[in-house]
């Protein structure tokens, strides 16, 4: 009998969690250790729900920059989850399926090892990337084509976003970018410009990250948007209130309506030019000092370290993923630039899910229902033999050994050998003329304006 699977998307923000052939939706649970001021009390992941007074929250994260350091706050979280108030899992008789951040440290995945084997002793385990996993996954499927060989992941999460290309399922690990913004950042970036203007909320993360989800989008037109905001700082079309939550009353906080009854105890958020602004700084990370190119920038410079005859491939393949690319309007703004950054004979493509949270986990899932998962976990009995080189060569990471370079020269000459065949086919079809075509979805949102540079 196959011994259940435990799916674990670690997030540095959230993680989704579920088991395989029973959850197909994640719980998200928040990957931190949360010490309410209002209360007095500390909740381990899954308890947040339980806080009643979310003024002043002190987080300790398990993640700084991107990597996991904290290993007390993570067992704590990882506690619960497996725990019967959560999965309620036996981790002796179970195996686990984990993501990991992109070009992770070395003694860190040695640490991952020790904690999951030694501490839960799970039966087997699999460790790696969230982009890794998208091939199983239903972000580029079409009906009736199959999966594309080259794909772009474009990964914004809470620390970075990575711009991740693959090939045959596998990353190309010397082309992987990395733009040093995420949705860490940017509700930071927020609460100072809001302390700065109107109230002090440099204590208020867990209410400023949920203004910042309600209120804030990406502009396609910047510079005119802005122009808005400035002639009417509070009449513009732009200018809207947000009702801070009611702590006494336990009344969540929303976006005022006209319809809406304000007393005077009511405080209100005036979110004009800060609702673009802040999103922004994907676009251009130099508006704040981070001597980087923005996304488009970095997805096109992804695209030309790759194999000239499959770059058109490439453009045609970007998929979204992370809770950074759920600003509205923001695949529509990516979309318009990289249309002007793309050859004039490749067509832009972009594909995005339903929610690109729990994208990740849902293609980790269907990975771990495949007959040929077991074929790619560590073992007990294997750590209990070699440690940490059992992992280090079942898994695929950024640290290239020479069979991972033969066989991504192996993957790469399949793709070709494929676009090879096909072309030979349209070749001896019987047509008078010959055009070469490629299967896509059409390109949905704005039509392909310049999206020009601005100078300040």
């Amino acid at each position: 009998m196959r011994k259940p699977v435990i799916v674990l998307d670690n997030g540095a923000s959230t993680i989704k969690v579920g088991i395989a052939q029973k959850d197909p939706d994640p719980r998200i649970i928040p990957n931190a250790v949360v010490r309410s001021k209002g209360d007095k009390m500390t909740y381990f992941g899954h308890e947040i729900v339980r806080c009643k007074d979310y003024s002043s929250l002190h987080y300790r994260l398990p993640f700084e920059k991107g990597y996991l350091v904290d290993w007390d706050a993570q067992k704590a979280v990882w506690d619960g989850i497996f725990s019967d108030e959560v999965l309620g899992v036996d981790t002796t008789e179970s195996s686990l399926l984990i993501t990991e951040p992109y070009f992770n440290l070395p003694n860190i995945q040695d640490t991952y090892d020790q904690l999951i084997f030694e501490e839960y002793e799970f039966d087997s385990y699999y460790r790696c990337t969230p982009a890794s996993v998208i091939p199983y996954g239903n972000l580029f499927s079409q009906p009736g084509s199959p999966p594309p060989d080259c794909a772009v992941i474009v990964d914004s999460g809470f620390s970075f976003t990575h711009v991740v290309p693959m090939i045959d399922g596998q990353i190309v690990w010397n082309a992987v970018k990395r733009l040093d913004v995420g949705g860490k950042l940017l509700t930071n970036q927020l609460k100072e410009l809001v302390s700065f203007r109107q109230w002090n909320m440099m204590d208020e993360t867990y209410i400023m990250n949920q203004v910042k989800e309600t209120c804030c989008y990406v502009s396609a037109d910047f510079k005119g948007d802005s122009e808005t905001c400035r002639i009417d700082p509070k009449g513009n079309s732009i200018v809207q209130e947000y009702i801070l939550p009611d702590l006494s009353t336990n009344r969540e906080g929303r976006v005022r309506l006209p319809d809406d009854f304000v007393t005077e105890t009511d405080q209100i958020l005036v979110m004009n030019n800060e609702r673009f602004t802040v999103p922004e700084l994907l676009f251009r990370p130099d508006d704040i000092g981070i001597d980087q190119a923005g996304l488009p920038l970095t997805i096109a410079h992804c695209i030309s370290l790759l194999p000239s005859d499959l770059q058109g491939m490439f453009w045609a393949n970007i998929g979204l993923i992370g809770g950074s690319t759920k600003f509205r309007g923001f695949r529509d703004r990516l979309l318009s630039e990289l249309r002007t950054l793309a050859p004039d004979d490749c067509q832009v493509v972009i594909y995005e899910c339903d929610n690109p949270i729990t994208e990740a986990y849902k293609s980790a899932y269907q990975f771990a229902l495949q007959d040929g998962f077991v074929q790619h976990v560590v073992t007990r009995a294997e750590y209990a033999e070699s440690g940490s080189n059992a992992s280090r060569r079942k898994f695929r990471d950024w640290k290239p050994q020479e069979s991972e370079k033969e066989k991504a020269k192996e993957a790469l000459a399949k793709v070709k050998g494929k676009q090879q065949q096909r072309e030979d086919d349209r070749s001896q079809a019987p047509s008078t003329k010959l055009t070469r075509t490629r299967s896509t979805r059409p390109a949905a949102g704005t039509a392909s304006a310049s999206a020009s540079s601005r100078r300040r």
